[in-house]
């Protein structure tokens, strides 16, 4: 029986490459075993569930179908257990290894995930990270079906597990000879033709609170990346609009001011359960929380005037 388990374990990881590449080829390379390996397993998997998990169409190429969507979820799952028994016993004689997968956004990459990668891999060296980077909704999406343990993402949370890393705020930025650059705040209700808005995953708190206000936002002009929203404010096309904590992740010489009414949102870590994650991955929450939360002096520092 043991051996038979062991069979499948298998048989479910090379199902898991060739899922997440729907490329039998790249799936080999991966797992460095020869392509017909890779063929004989799956069929082999095919036959042992006596179901098609894979479409094969000669113009789109290879296909999940949709028992096969639900079995790659439900794979991954196994996949973990597996890894976290693993864990369990590594911690036992004091070693933690295996792999943890995070989705993260750029500036949550830059501004809260270096450090803490630098303080865990020092910890846990055996310990590999897998890093994918998204926006919010993407990594959102990532979390429910598995492809990541964990999330790092903007609120709302939806119904994940979730801890706060981070308070968050909306900002103007102008250039310093722009006639509200003197201004103590900005008020949005009097400039919202002008706002440049830079997309980040705080749309939905963006528009909730503005819409409390009955302000509604003509975005006649939206970015997907600060640096793009930097370089348009530089070339006089707008007011950028964007969140403090994005914006602290790139260099500029623009204006930073306040603006009204005020838009706030949260940074956190989300997943399934915290209680259910792997040793390793329980490990790398308790690092980031560790190194990721500001003080309060900092946080009032940081604040624009106004």
């Amino acid at each position: 029986m043991m051996e038979r388990m062991q069979m499948n374990l298998n048989l479910l990881r090379i199902f898991i490459q060739v899922a997440e590449t729907l490329n039998i080829t790249e799936a080999a390379k991966a797992l460095f075993i020869s392509q017909p390996a890779v063929s004989k397993a799956i069929k082999n998997l095919e036959a042992s569930l006596r179901i098609q998990l894979f479409i094969r169409d000669k113009h789109k190429g290879l296909m999940l179908t949709e028992a096969g969507r639900e079995i790659l979820v439900l794979a991954r799952q196994m996949k973990a257990i597996e890894n976290s028994i693993y864990q369990i016993a590594g911690r036992e004689n004091r070693l933690l290894g295996g792999r943890i997968k995070v989705g993260s956004f750029p500036a949550a990459t830059t501004n809260l995930l270096s450090k803490a990668i630098a303080v865990f891999r020092a910890k846990y060296p055996l310990v590999k990270i897998e890093l994918l980077e998204g926006v919010s909704d993407q990594i959102k999406q990532w979390v429910e079906d598995r492809t990541v343990e964990l999330g790092i993402v903007a609120s709302p949370f939806d119904s994940f597990a979730f801890e706060t890393l981070r308070s968050d705020y909306m900002v103007a930025i102008v250039p310093a000879d722009h006639p509200l650059a003197k201004e103590p705040m900005i008020d949005l209700s009097g400039c919202r033709d002008e706002v440049i808005f830079c997309k980040g995953g705080h749309e939905i708190a963006m528009n909730a609170i503005l819409g409390t206000y009955g302000i509604e936002l003509r975005e006649g002009l939206t970015v997907q990346s600060a640096e793009t929203l930097i370089r348009m404010v530089r070339n006089g096309l707008g007011i950028g609009l964007i969140s403090h904590f994005t914006l602290s992740s790139v260099s500029h010489d623009l204006v930073v001011k306040a603006i009204r009414p005020g838009v706030t949102r949260d940074i956190g870590i989300i997943a399934h359960s915290f209680g259910e994650l792997s040793p390793a991955a329980k490990e790398w929450v308790n690092v980031l929380l560790q190194t990721s939360r500001e003080p309060e002096q900092d946080k009032e520092k940081k604040h624009p005037s106004g």
